[in-house]
């Protein structure tokens, strides 16, 4: 079955955008109903619910931004007409639509303000990490990241790269500071690199990544009532029946992968996911490429 392509825009008699069938299916009351994709403003594309043989109802069911996979309109139309009649979220279709653009741009993330005086800093928003030598175990001090409360350096303590990063929830701008610091003083006899050097290693090659890039796409994609969190674990395989024998996605796994929830045992939700999960959730969960959650 083809797909909608949101680069074509053909018109119907009448001047209407030309839709494309994307499936049929039977509601609950027995009334067969089709789902289509509508060219929108912009480039996008709308994901449409009608009933054609009786009240010609329509109700829009994804507004698909211009640069998403063409896939995901089929995505969208198979989850909603797959998903149980009470489960299913639209909305009467607006001739304003047709002229919107599908969803705000996103806010941008706040960056973190960096202050490249020596010792570098990066200012969050209740601490400040530095860039500076500590006592270690050797007879030298040790080039190492340090946090510490923004009102001073009161209560100062070494923390790892992967800490730093963890805290901001983004790779930059430690990672460039702190290979600027390793070419600096590298050589230096009288500081160590050692962990420094060790740390930044294990974060570039480790495959357990940051998950905010994700977490942000699973929650627009929700927002954007293309999908619901149920909707995307069962397109992930995580499935699970009650005693009735139902089956409903299991929001509490991705939740948890993607951040929103502590995992057993902890407090805080973590801000990491392994790059193999990640990838599942992007493909399979919400039909992206997995690149298009990675942070660099």
């Amino acid at each position: 079955m083809r797909t909608a392509t949101p680069s074509k825009s053909r018109r119907a008699p009448g001047g209407r955008p030309r839709a494309l069938l994307l499936r049929r299916y039977r509601d609950g009351d027995g009334t067969m109903r089709e789902l289509i994709a509508r060219p929108g403003a912009h480039g996008s594309v709308l994901v449409v619910d009608r009933d054609l043989l009786r009240t010609g109802e329509e109700r829009l069911v994804a507004h698909l931004g211009h640069d998403e996979p063409p896939a995901n309109a089929m995505i969208a139309a198979n989850a909603f007409a797959g998903a149980e009649p009470c489960r299913r979220r639209c909305r009467a279709l607006e001739d304003a639509d047709a002229q919107a653009v599908p969803f705000p741009e996103a806010r941008p993330r706040d960056t973190p303000e960096v202050c490249r005086d020596d010792p570098p800093t990066v200012l969050g928003t209740k601490c400040a990490f530095r860039l500076q030598p500590v006592p270690g175990e050797m007879s030298i001090p040790s080039l190492r990241w340090t946090r510490s409360p923004m009102e001073g350096r009161a209560g100062l303590v070494a923390v790892s790269l992967r800490e730093a990063i963890a805290t901001i929830e983004s790779y930059e701008p430690f990672c460039a500071l702190t290979r600027q610091a390793l070419a600096r003083h590298g050589d230096d006899p009288r500081l160590s690199c050692t962990v420094l050097r060790a740390e930044l290693t294990r974060v570039l090659d480790s495959p357990i990544v940051l998950n905010r890039g994700l977490r942000e796409a699973v929650l627009a994609k929700v927002a954007r009532r293309e999908a619901s969190m149920s909707e995307i674990a069962i397109r992930c395989g995580r499935l699970k029946r009650d005693s009735r024998g139902n089956t409903t996605g299991e929001t509490s796994w991705l939740a948890r992968r993607v951040g929103l929830l502590p995992e057993g045992g902890h407090e805080q939700p973590t801000r990491w996911v392994h790059t193999e999960v990640l990838a599942l959730i992007a493909r399979d969960g919400l039909g992206i490429a997995p690149r298009e959650v990675e942070l660099g």
